[in-house]
Order: structure tokens, then sequence, then C-alpha cells
């Protein structure tokens, strides 16, 4: 165990959304954590000596979104996160969901490409999450309990 005795969840969809979290290094690697992806793509296999758990993404399909609902629950009481934080995208949804419930600490970074609305992962999340980050100041009026973050980019 690191820092704090904090265990962090890094949960998200592979490609932008993972690169998203990377960027983050500076606040995550100071804390225990763990990786939950989708895809063992070349971006999730970059995290090589990460301790990384690979979920089925629901792609709005009602079987594989159970599914995810049950390796969510399995991960969250394996693991114990203190943290989750997430990018999204709907592989997010569950582990956040039951997190909450669990009463973990939840933090959602919207995706850059949210200018204007947040995405439907965002609207999922956002009554969830104790911290809830933007990128864009248009949201800010919509959204009055997210942080405007700045772009990543």
């Amino acid at each position: 165990m690191k820092k704090d005795g904090i265990k962090i969840c890094l949960i998200s969809s592979p490609g932008g959304h993972l690169t998203y979290l990377l960027y983050l290094r500076s606040i995550w690697k100071q804390y225990a954590h763990f990786w939950v992806t989708s895809d063992a793509g070349a971006l999730s296999r970059s995290l090589t000596g990460e301790t990384l758990f690979y979920i089925i993404d629901p792609q709005r399909n009602i079987i594989k979104f159970i599914r995810n609902w049950v390796q969510a629950g399995s991960l969250l009481i394996k693991e114990s996160p203190d943290v989750i934080i997430t990018t999204g995208s709907g592989i997010a949804i569950p582990i956040c969901i039951l997190g909450r419930l669990l009463g973990k600490k939840i933090v959602f970074i919207e995706t850059a490409a949210a200018v204007r609305v947040l995405s439907l992962t965002g609207k999922i999340i956002y009554p969830l999450a104790h911290l809830f980050i933007v990128q864009w100041k248009y949201l800010l009026p919509k959204y009055p309990k997210a942080v405007y973050g700045g772009t990543f980019f």
C-alpha cells in the first residue's frame, strides 16, 4: 500500500478515455491503484507492471450489461478501492453505481468531446459523483456541481 493507505480504481474504456487517465499519472501514481478496462488493445497492453483487470463492454446490450454488473461487483469486493476515478465510457457505469452504494468516492472526468452537453455516461454518473470535472466552461451553468478542470490537450 502507498500514501495514506488510499486505494484507487482507475476505470475507462480503452483508447482516448484511457489516455486521459494516463495524463493524470502525477495524481494516481503515489497511491495504491489498479486499472479496469474492457479491451486488451495496444494502449492497455502498455500498462505493463500495473494491476489490470478486464471487464466486458456492455455496448448497450442488456446481457453484456448484466455481465458487466457482476464483474464490477466482484472487483469492488475483491479490490475494495476507496476512490473510483473514471473518464467513461459505458463500462464505468455499473462500477460507479455499485461503488457509490458501497460508500466509495466517485470522481468523473468528462470527455473533451462533451462541449455543450454531457456524454450519456456523464449524464448517468453526474448525480453519483463526489467530484465531476468538465473540460469546457460552457457546461458549468447547466451542471452546477461540475468543476472546470481545463482541457487535457
